[in-house]
């Protein structure tokens, strides 16, 4: 038997290593922090989006996650270097090549009083692969066979076969349920957990109490917190509104109606609150990335050379510049990003602007311009229109793409219709965002495996695979990270995937409000559980 690996708090920070008992302060938001503390103060989040789920393991909206991850916590967390850190799960890590643990914190409780076990850990990860609800934590757990509680504190997980990756992804994504109160449900994929049988039972920081569709989510403290300082959350009322858009969010934390943003706001309006009196702007890593991929199904898009004239004709600089407001950085057109330190490779460069090249490369690949210096090539290019940043930068990438002879159809879409054509593989270049792409390895395989879920230029190559492959299976960082750039060189030298940039993000809050925990990524940004429930306001 492999000895065992164990990642640990210890091995992060030593003042997490002590556990519950003595974690460590959080980090400060901003805010004047000189006034007397404000004991009992309510914090007012602005969201544009309602609940669609109060289910954890079924969530679809931004404001889903941000409330149920005050309820329900995850076994880890991340870093802002995009290193997996403490949360719930104190220690993880693998015995072997295909049995992986996680040692909990002691002495946490549901608020209905009812001790967090080790038994929830493993109904939760055991119920989901059984019922496969529609949630993130579900595609983790392809090579997931069983978990089980072989004490309180010490959940041990079985694989069916080596893979390097579910241990921490599993701990990142998934939430832990209350097994007393989901088991009898049945199917946590049709459990709608709306608190008509009798109110939420919580873990977190806070416990959802009032409900005001389309208006407001009241979410009142849980005394007993051990993963905050002093063991208890700072505010006694957390109390997420709900608003038409971003710009009267805006309006009303400029007015003092509410006291933080929980979405990123529009580049435009960064450098204009960070003048505003009142307010604190946050900047957040960004752990995603925005990118284009070209449907390889389509014949013409099969072929490298027309791929990469489609990749020269974008003017990348001029993208970030303009629409991104210089907030957003080049990833060398890697799908590695450049927050995970440890993996990203410089030496991978991004895609020259270079129209001219575009054409030398259609002209080799067989293609003749008309009189009017056009190519016979013509691309309908989906985007959300809900997605401000990409509906801007989407013109951009038409013009680019017209200088170098190519046209483009714009095809803005309704989320919804947008997610439909997508899944369908309705479209010649999809344009879009991911939030998370936390691990390279999991994100290369759902991104450019065979039958991957987000396998959106239906890319199929054997040594691309290969890699992806070999670096699922190879558990030591220093052996896994050349291979995975390797893959990463692969994908961009064959424009598998157009990766354009990495947004750095900003978040608003009052300035008297403090201690806020900055965590990379707009779904926990300030308003991850840490944060919130260290949350103060000043006089």
């Amino acid at each position: 038997m492999r000895s065992t690996r164990v990642i640990t708090a210890a091995a992060l920070s030593a003042a997490l290593a002590l556990g519950a008992c003595a974690p460590e302060a959080p980090q400060s938001g901003g805010g004047t922090g000189g006034g007397q503390e404000v004991t009992d103060a309510t914090l007012t989040i602005a969201t544009t989006t309602d609940v669609v789920n109060y289910n954890p393991l079924v969530g679809n909206s931004r404001s889903d996650y941000w409330i149920t991850n005050l309820m329900y916590p995850h076994l880890l967390s991340i870093g802002e270097d995009g290193e997996k850190e403490p949360e719930l799960a104190k220690e993880w890590g693998y015995v072997d090549d295909t049995t992986g643990f996680y040692e909990l914190e002691s002495g946490l409780t549901w608020s209905d009083g009812k001790p967090l076990t080790a038994k929830d850990v493993a109904y939760t990860l055991n119920a989901v692969k059984r019922d496969a609800p529609a949630g993130t934590l579900y595609g983790q757990l392809s090579n997931f066979d069983t978990a089980t509680a072989v004490s309180d504190t010490r959940v041990e997980v079985k694989l069916t076969k080596p893979d390097a990756s579910v241990i921490p992804e599993i701990g990142f994504w998934g939430n832990v349920v209350p097994q007393h109160v989901f088991e009898p449900a049945g199917s946590v994929a049709k459990f709608a957990n709306d608190g008509s049988d009798g109110g939420w039972v919580s873990a977190g920081p806070y416990v959802l109490t009032d409900v005001q569709r389309g208006q407001s989510y009241t979410l009142e403290r849980k005394d007993d917190y051990p993963l905050v300082e002093g063991g208890k959350p700072k505010a006694a009322k957390v109390v997420y509104r709900v608003f038409p858009d971003v710009n009267t969010e805006i309006l009303s934390l400029k007015n003092g109606d509410v006291d933080v943003i929980a979405n990123s706001l529009p580049p435009a309006q960064v450098k204009e609150l960070q003048n505003t009196e009142g307010v604190t702007v946050q900047e957040v890593p960004g752990l995603g990335y925005a990118h284009m991929t070209y449907n390889m199904t389509k014949p013409d898009l099969a072929k490298t050379d027309v791929r990469l004239a489609l990749a020269h004709a974008v003017d990348y600089e001029a993208i970030r510049r303009v629409v991104l407001q210089d907030q957003a950085v080049s990833t060398g057109s890697s799908p590695i990003m450049p927050v995970l330190k440890q993996y990203y490779d410089d030496s991978i460069k991004e895609y020259e602007h270079n129209p001219e090249k575009s054409r030398e490369l259609l002209d080799d690949a067989g293609y003749k311009a008309n009189s009017e210096d056009k190519y016979p090539l013509s691309f309908r290019l989906i985007y959300s229109l809900q997605d401000p940043v990409t509906t801007q930068w989407a013109t951009l990438v038409k013009d680019g793409a017209a200088e170098a002879g190519i046209t483009i159809e714009l095809q803005g879409l309704e989320r919804n219709a947008y997610l439909a054509k997508t899944d369908a593989g309705d479209f010649d270049i999809y344009a879009g965002n991911f939030a998370i792409m936390d691990d390279p390895a999991t994100n290369m395989s759902l991104t450019y495996l065979p039958g991957g879920a987000i396998n959106y230029s239906y890319v199929d190559d054997p040594e691309l695979t290969k890699l992806i492959q070999q670096a699922q299976v190879t558990f030591e960082r220093d052996e896994q990270v050349p291979i995975l750039q390797e893959a990463a060189k692969k994908v961009r030298d064959n424009v598998y995937d157009n990766v354009m940039y990495t947004q750095n993000l900003y978040v608003a809050h009052r300035s008297d409000w403090s201690g806020f925990t900055v965590k990379p990524s707009e779904l926990l940004s300030i308003v991850n559980p840490i944060s919130v429930a260290s949350a103060t306001k000043s006089e």
